[in-house]
């Protein structure tokens, strides 16, 4: 007899950070992958992958577009096997103030994070429900939970995931098919560049492993749980206490954390700069401001003398 085929996994922005994770993460557990992302890099992910599992079929396509989409879309029908777990994960953000911002990076995010979203589920999820089984994984983010000055269109979109996951999940009750809305908090992936956040207080905060993020988003999956802060100790305990914060707070917590950092004073200022540091960042200096040493000459020309 033919050895029974194992559970398909499909993962969009799989080629790293926490897309990637949770593709091993399903490898391992007996998982065959369909992985998707638009640059080159998802062909490599997937040897990689490779290792862990029997099947990998890389798909490159740029998800923010329809065509691209449907790329996806066709991959998966081609191979005639029902999808066992869907993880719609792809997203991209776009750092800055939103009249400063370019206007085709700004749909940019509302293309990948939601657009994309949207059609892949409406056009994989009937087949899961028909069949009366399947879990679906959807990457939110903390930043849901945070109006979002200087990154106000991703955290706006992180929200929407939020809240379409759980309506999702409603609607699927009794079907077979759970849905699981992931929320990761600051995570150390590629994102922060990309955004053009690194020189911003979140862009130089400690991350969380993508590989702690990965294993407890399928740990809750499994357990078909409907939402999931995963991360750090210090990242659950965070958002549970914004959570209680009134929303001008949280906006305004936001607005300091994604702000680019013009300059640095006392004690928190030390830390971000020695935190920066350490992970190869140049720390942020105004424009205008003079040279260290310049400045230490200064000041040891102005300390008395004995």
């Amino acid at each position: 007899m033919p050895a029974p085929s194992r559970p398909l996994a499909v993962v969009t922005g799989a080629s790293t950070g926490i897309g990637y994770e949770i593709a091993r993460e399903l490898a391992d557990a007996g998982h065959d992958l369909i992985v998707a992302a638009e640059d080159p890099g998802i062909h490599d992910a997937a040897r990689r992958l490779a290792r862990h599992t029997r099947e990998v079929e890389a798909v490159r396509a740029d998800l923010a577009t329809y065509d691209g989409a449907e790329t996806l879309v066709h991959a998966v029908r081609t191979g005639r096997r029902p999808v066992s777990v869907l993880v719609l994960n792809a997203g991209v953000g776009r750092a800055g103030r939103f009249l400063e911002t370019d206007l085709a990076d700004t749909a940019r995010v509302i293309d990948l994070d939601i657009v994309s979203t949207v059609h892949l589920a409406r056009r994989l999820l009937p087949d899961m429900a028909d069949r009366g089984a399947g879990r679906v994984l959807l990457t939110s983010s903390v930043a849901a939970e945070l109006p979002g000055p200087y990154h106000a269109v991703y955290n706006a979109s992180k929200a929407f995931l939020d809240s379409f996951g759980l309506a999702l999940r409603d609607e699927l009750s009794g079907s077979g098919v759970l849905v699981t809305v992931l929320l990761p908090g600051a995570t150390d992936t590629r994102f922060f560049a990309r955004a053009g956040l690194l020189g911003t207080r979140l862009g130089r905060t400690r991350k969380d492993d993508p590989a702690l993020v990965a294993r407890q988003a399928c740990r809750a999956l499994a357990a078909g749980r409907a939402r999931v802060v995963a991360g750090s100790a210090a990242t659950r305990v965070g958002a549970r206490v914004l959570r209680v914060l009134p929303r001008r707070v949280r906006a305004a917590l936001h607005r300091r954390l994604a702000r680019p950092v013009h300059g640095r004073s006392g004690f928190s200022g030390a830390l971000l700069g020695r935190a920066a540091r350490r992970r190869g960042v140049t720390p942020c200096r105004r424009p205008d401001a003079p040279p260290a040493e310049a400045s230490r000459a200064r000041r040891s020309a102005r300390r008395p003398r004995h």
